[in-house]
């Protein structure tokens, strides 16, 4: 009798913890399999915009290892002045773009002295001082460095923007701002240095956040554009006899609409690009930086600034175009685990996607390396999540961009381009939902008109018209914080030599939705649609 209690009573708690374990099991799936779907309409009449093929770029700053924000320096050896340019992962990875844009430069940029020839190099460089603007001293750029770089940018096959010292021969005066005319001696001797050496340099650009109220101080837009004509004036006469020359850029600052308007005003043919900074999210103290991140009206905030711009450029005679300059959302070096993490790949993202929507050509992250927020790791180089995130775009997402709407959810993000070098579209879909995947469909009709996918006019094999292929990012574990992105579930990570791991999709029949899994990101390439636009 007591043998069938005992097993009576086993089997009641059995069944009592099969119950509970069912019950938790369904729970945690209820939370997790909130579903909504939609239709993401793709306006393939016309191009909205146009991007440039190395529409993704990726600073070098010049901040040594005694920056330091909030109590962290992050910058390790990332500096232009002490980078180990033999490192096996940063080769390539910058290789694997084929090529990546590389702007040089950053705050310091403006306190550099450049070696000549015939000048004898000093024996220090960028000595923190809190007397002095930007809280050090300035900073000497050796001619045998700018060897080393151009041969490891040759190797590499980078596409190089160097920002030059835009305060040289100004003073400061009592109310903060920088006066008198650029002195451009100095950036001349390096230029013809370049040249004489035939190191190739993509653009070179004139200062850096001198725009409007500047950041430490401000020149007035009428003298940055004299000074801007006189950097031109530079280029035309030191590449004289070369078919290509470099491009200008300025002014590499925060975009104040009446400066900017003065200033492209006043530079109407001696400027090719007008460059602007981005870091909307604020300091990278701020504790809401998440928050912010994954809230579509804080993404949205920005857009205003990409719409003056291009309506600013396209009222003006001038043939220059729209580059984000610099841009790492969190100001002062960022957050380490958010900047750098996997949940910053939802502002990264949207920031490449809204950017191009409004026809900006290029688009610098800041950082490549160095801070909190490099593409790779500080000290180790190691790719982190955006870096995969930019690779993706960079592969994918052609020239031509296309219109959107999805008339669901807010917290889908969606942004459509041409593929690239092959034939279709590629869509992105960003949910920022924590507990609602999104079934989207896609159809290049108007809403009146709803058909999806439409294979009208379709050429190729009839198997390529009927799949698409998808890559599905997420966090390892789930974690928003995780520095280790999955790709279509599993984790992206170089090998033992160094060597950036191939971004493989899976394959979907078309007749089904994508699935986009809370708080994840999807590439969609759809070779079976064909629309005005992209042929």
């Amino acid at each position: 009798m007591c043998e069938i209690m005992r097993s009576l009573v086993i089997l009641s708690l059995l069944c009592y913890w099969v119950y509970m374990a069912t019950h938790s099991l369904k729970s945690s799936i209820s939370v997790a399999s909130q579903s909504t779907e939609g239709t993401l309409f793709v306006n393939g009449t016309a191009a909205i915009g146009f991007i440039d093929d190395d529409f993704v770029c990726a600073t070098i700053d010049w901040w040594p290892p005694q920056k330091c924000d909030y109590g962290t320096c992050s910058w390790g050896s990332a500096s232009l002045l002490n980078l180990d340019l033999d490192n096996a992962i940063l080769l390539n990875a910058i290789k694997a773009f084929s090529p990546l844009k590389i702007r040089l430069g950053g705050t310091l940029q403006d306190k550099v002295i450049y070696q000549t020839e015939e000048s004898q190099q000093p024996s220090t460089s960028f000595l923190k001082d809190g007397s002095e603007l930007f809280g050090f001293t300035q900073g000497y750029l050796p001619m045998s460095r700018w060897d080393q770089l151009n041969i490891f940018f040759k190797k590499t096959g980078a596409v190089v923007i160097f920002g030059l010292n835009a305060l040289r021969g100004r003073t400061i005066s009592s109310q903060g701002a920088a006066v008198g005319a650029w002195n451009s001696s100095n950036a001349e001797s390096l230029i013809r240095y370049t040249v004489k050496k035939g190191y190739r340099i993509h653009g070179w650009e004139l200062g850096n956040e001198l725009s409007g109220n500047g950041v430490g101080t401000r020149v007035a837009a009428g003298q940055y554009a004299s000074d801007t004509k006189s950097l031109q004036s530079i280029v035309q006469n030191v590449y004289a006899g070369f078919e290509a020359k470099p491009q200008v850029l300025a002014p590499g600052g925060f975009f104040d609409e009446n400066w900017f308007t003065e200033f492209i005003h006043k530079t109407p043919q001696s400027l090719q690009v007008v460059t602007h900074h981005i870091y909307n999210l604020g300091p990278g103290s701020a504790g809401d930086l998440i928050q912010k991140i994954l809230d579509p009206s804080v993404l949205d905030g920005i857009s205003q600034t990409f719409k003056s711009l291009q309506s600013l450029l396209e009222k003006s005679n001038t043939p220059a175009v729209a580059w984000v300059g610099e841009s790492g959302g969190a100001y002062n070096s960022g957050h380490n685990l958010v900047t750098n993490a996997f949940v910053f790949s939802f502002w990264y993202l949207d920031q490449l996607g809204m950017s191009a929507s409004y026809d900006t050509k290029t688009y610098c992250r800041q950082t490549l390396i160095g801070g909190n927020y490099g593409l790779l790791d500080t000290n180790t180089f190691v790719p982190n999540p955006d870096y995969y995130s930019a690779l993706l775009w960079h592969r994918l997402m052609g020239n031509k961009v296309l219109s959107t709407s999805f008339p669901g959810t807010k917290k889908l993000r969606a942004y459509a381009h041409c593929s690239k070098k092959t034939q279709g579209i590629t869509v992105l879909l960003i949910n920022l939902d924590s507990n609602t995947k999104v079934q989207v469909r896609v159809s290049t009709e108007s809403p009146g008109k709803l058909s999806y996918l439409n294979f009208q006019g379709l050429r190729g094999s009839k198997a390529s018209q009927n799949v698409r292929e998808e890559y599905h990012l997420t966090a390892k574990d789930g974690d928003l914080h995780s520095k280790v992105m999955l790709l279509n579930g599993k984790a992206l990570s170089v090998d033992s030599s160094g060597n950036i791991p191939a971004l493989e999709p899976i394959t979907v029949g078309s007749s089904n939705p994508t699935t986009v899994a809370p708080l994840s990101i999807v590439f969609v390439h759809i070779p079976g649609i064909t629309v005005p636009a992209c042929k």
